[in-house]
């Protein structure tokens, strides 16, 4: 039966696994383990369930996103279809014409009075490029299209899979192979594009700074600015939208980590929310310490035989305390300064741009940017300590096509403002900071949607500052760790932990933004930490480590008999 801190269950229970974290990599992963038979208990500190997937009525019948929004790369996981969450009450509403990019001189002649639209349909979408931008860049971001689409299905299969050699020769092997009478690609033109920037990438293949500024947005909704090394790829992920779009659960996006609370409740696991860990359970038979489960902050014990961590890796290490081992007292990857700005406005009406329907803007993202300069001066800005002297915005207002979101009459915009350091170069204080810098955010908007100022009823802002209170990100980082070339892969968290196992304390996997793939809706780390505790348990795997066990104990004999 599922539990709350109203309802606590008894003070000692045994189960096979317990995962730290109601996030939707913890849920994902207690899914998986419970599917196969085991029992699972999942513990949360927040009262609210699904961490930074969650919604939460807000204000009197709106219902709000702490977190994230739009969901892409869970869409594109398979995870929702091998769980079956839409028998357990999960229903996206595809965002589509996922993309939107308002005119600079909107209703003017010419290619500057068309809105960019990036739609599902390919065709649609090269149709609007060409009257906004001409023909040659339609005809290149077809081909474009072509082109990475497989290297980005090869990502996705990468994401899916530990970040081993192995898995990524599985994952992008044969890529660059001579397709449809096309012939090979090199390696080297492959390792150019994909270790590049997406910068380099957009003016190797575009000419309209328009078109390039969108799509370095949606790029660097990851993190990185599209200058970085590595961050290619990041743009490339474009291709997958005109076969799956992004999405947004019916009710927010809380809607996935209610279907797959639901989903483990169905299997016999539970969720106990207001009562998290506190500290690790660790035993040590003589053969090395093994975790054997965790004390809430209740002082309740839940035993167990795995403990799957999905939190930040530096909550995981004050969870094990003084019997972290080296490779986990030891990790500490870059977090960064902050990352960015949320504003939650409930609206009269959602943003109308001039020469563009809502039908063409109001369904995915509003990628509100015409110059890749402000995205430079905004990170450069970041860089110094400084909130940034002209936001870039983007908005999406997803309550025009979700009537649960809302009451009649009244919608929820989102404004995301990226780069805004948590800490602030002139020491100056989040809190007193807050209201002006969301009127900055919501002015911003307002220079493309006139008259969107004027339908703002009320605001919550989420700061840097108060997405660490809120939702448990340490520096408000919402990817928990920095999201560059050096952290991705076999490098997040570290080298050391990039496996989901924690080196010299049995029994204890990781999952979560955390490791790899990293931040974003995703799942993946979760079903991959399932993974790994499954393989684990079956006899093949439990043998090679008790043999292992066995080999230190008599080397231990060994020495004592020779000292």
């Amino acid at each position: 039966m599922p539990t709350s801190a109203a309802n606590p269950a008894s003070p000692d229970v045994a189960v096979d696994v317990v995962v730290i974290g109601s996030g939707h990599n913890g849920l994902v992963a207690a899914c998986y383990l419970a599917r196969e038979g085991l029992s699972v208990e999942v513990v949360e500190s927040d009262d609210v369930l699904g961490g930074a997937v969650s919604t939460v009525e807000r204000w009197p019948g709106v219902l709000v996103d702490r977190g994230s929004s739009a969901h892409v790369i869970i869409r594109h996981s398979g995870i929702v279809e091998e769980l079956d969450l839409a028998a357990s009450g999960l229903r996206y509403i595809d965002c589509d014409p996922w993309g939107f990019a308002p005119a600079p001189a909107p209703g003017a002649e010419g290619p500057d009075g068309r809105p960019l639209v990036f739609s599902v349909d390919l065709d649609a979408t090269c149709a609007s490029i060409e009257a906004a931008c001409g023909p040659e860049d339609a005809t290149a971001y077809r081909r474009f299209v072509e082109v990475w689409g497989p290297r980005s299905r090869a990502v996705v299969a990468s994401f899916g899979r530990r970040p081993s050699a192995g898995g990524l020769v599985r994952s992008f092997w044969p890529l660059g192979a001579p397709v449809d009478g096309r012939p090979r690609t090199p390696g080297g033109d492959l390792a150019i594009d994909f270790l590049g920037s997406g910068d380099a990438l957009l003016d190797r293949w575009f000419t309209s700074e328009r078109l390039k500024a969108a799509l370095a947005w949606f790029g660097a909704q990851s993190g990185p600015p599209m200058s970085e090394p590595g961050t290619a790829a990041m743009v490339g992920w474009v291709a997958l939208l005109h076969d799956v779009p992004p999405g947004h659960p019916v009710g927010g996006s809380g809607g996935l980590t209610q279907a797959l609370r639901r989903r483990l409740e169905a299997d016999g696991g539970r969720v106990v929310l207001g009562d998290g860990a506190a500290r690790l359970l660790v035993d040590d038979d003589g053969t090395g310490p093994r975790v054997a489960g965790v004390e809430t902050t209740s002082g309740r014990r839940v035993h167990a035989g795995a403990v799957v961590a999905a939190c930040h890796i530096g909550v995981t290490r004050r969870l094990a305390g003084e019997t972290a081992p080296p490779a986990l007292a030891d990790a500490d990857p870059p977090v960064g300064n902050g990352f960015g700005l949320v504003v939650r406005a409930l609206t009269s009406a959602p943003p109308a741009y001039p020469g563009a329907s809502p039908e063409e803007s109001s369904q995915g993202l509003q990628l509100l940017c015409t110059d890749r300069a402000h995205l430079a001066a905004a990170h450069g800005d970041w860089g110094a300590g400084r909130v940034p002297r002209e936001p870039v915005p983007l908005a999406m207002s997803f309550s025009a096509g979700d009537e649960t979101l809302a009451p009649p009459g009244q919608h929820v915009v989102t404004i995301w403002g990226q780069w805004y350091p948590y800490a602030l170069a002139d020491g100056a204080d989040w809190d007193a900071l807050a209201e002006d810098e969301a009127a900055r955010l919501v002015a911003a908007v307002d220079r493309f949607a006139p008259g969107f100022a004027d339908s703002v009823q009320r605001l919550y802002v989420q700061t840097p500052l108060a997405l660490e209170r809120e939702l448990s990100l340490p520096r408000g980082n919402v990817m928990h760790v920095e999201m560059g070339l050096a952290s991705m892969f076999g490098f997040r968290p570290t080298p050391a932990l990039s496996g989901y196992r924690v080196p010299g304390l049995g029994g204890l996997y990781l999952a979560g933004a955390s490791t790899h793939p990293g931040g974003g809706v995703s799942g993946n780390s979760g079903r991959s930490a399932a993974r790994v505790v499954l393989g684990d348990r079956r006899p093949l795997p439990r043998l090679r480590s008790a043999a292992g066990r066995s080999l230190r104990r008599v080397a231990g004999l060994r020495g004592r008999w020779t000292s």
